[in-house]
């Protein structure tokens, strides 16, 4: 689950909206939690912001289940740096993403990686969504990455390119696994061998859309597929203007939280919160 983060009106964290979120998560069958990664507007938060934030949800969930954290960056001898400074307690895995704005090769991808890797001794699950970074990690360099280091454990795969998320899939080694990055791919891919996903809308749906997951991991396609239709329109209103826009547009609708983001990002159009807010009735969510 790729947690978002609350604001108030004045745009100031929301903690007690964080909590009741943390709380609607873990009461409702979610697996895992994704802190601080893009779905957090991590970019907009200060240091102690994200400090707090992390120590916030660490000591809420208690070791219930387990909380993957976003460090990342485009500056390779600063992630590391974190990794080697930083306080981890209560944290199970780094989820760190593709280097973005100074578009290195995929040496300097492998490179980097390489580093952070050697830093720290916690699981580490790779990040590529070239929509953001704006350079794509191969799949011959993803399973470079995977067969070299051993605590790299997955890939979040958010390219959009089945291809190259099937060759990875066929090519991994063995406890390395594929992790979908996108909500409405989800269920193709697990059925092509992915093991979940990271995702933005089950924040609003946690028990429905991971229903969804747990059937398509259990081979039972047809219920899943039937879940993954009935999100189906949602899938698509969720991105239109931009994560987690979306998202936090549907969790406003159902009295959740503030509709509040920190600039550059703004909320949802009108006409795209209330075709979110029809949806919702029909699929009677309070609204």
């Amino acid at each position: 689950m790729a947690l978002i983060t609350p604001f108030k009106e004045d745009e100031s964290v929301d903690y007690s909206a964080l909590l009741r979120m943390v709380d609607y998560l873990t009461q409702n069958n979610v697996d895992f939690l994704c802190v601080l990664g893009t779905t957090a507007e991590t970019p907009t938060l200060t240091e102690y912001e994200k400090q707090k934030i992390k120590e916030t949800v660490v000591e809420r969930v208690n070791g219930k289940i387990p909380i993957l954290l976003g460090v990342g960056g485009n500056n390779t001898r600063g992630v590391v740096e974190a990794l080697k400074k930083d306080n981890y307690n209560g944290v199970d895995a780094i989820l760190s993403v593709v280097p973005y704005y100074n578009k290195p090769s995929q040496e300097g991808i492998y490179q980097h990686y390489k580093a952070i890797s050697e830093a720290t001794e916690l699981p580490l699950v790779l990040y590529n969504v070239p929509g953001r970074t704006g350079t794509n990690m191969t799949a011959e360099t993803t399973l470079r990455i995977a067969n070299d280091f051993k605590n790299v454990i997955a890939v979040k795969e958010a390219s959009g390119n089945i291809t190259q998320m099937d060759d990875i899939i066929k090519n991994r080694p063995e406890g390395f696994n594929v992790i979908s990055g996108d909500d409405g791919i989800t269920y193709p891919l697990i059925t092509m061998g992915a093991v979940g996903v990271i995702s933005v809308i089950g924040n609003a749906f946690p028990r429905e859309f991971g229903k969804m997951v747990r059937l398509a991991l259990q081979g039972d396609y047809a219920n899943a597929l039937t879940i993954h239709h009935k999100f189906a329109e949602l899938f698509k209103l969720l991105f239109v203007d931009g994560n987690p826009a979306g998202v936090k547009a549907m969790l406003n609708a159902m009295g959740m939280i503030k509709n509040k983001l920190r600039l550059p990002l703004v909320p949802t159009r009108i006409t795209t919160f209330e075709a979110m807010r029809k949806i919702l009735n029909e699929l009677n969510i309070r609204c």
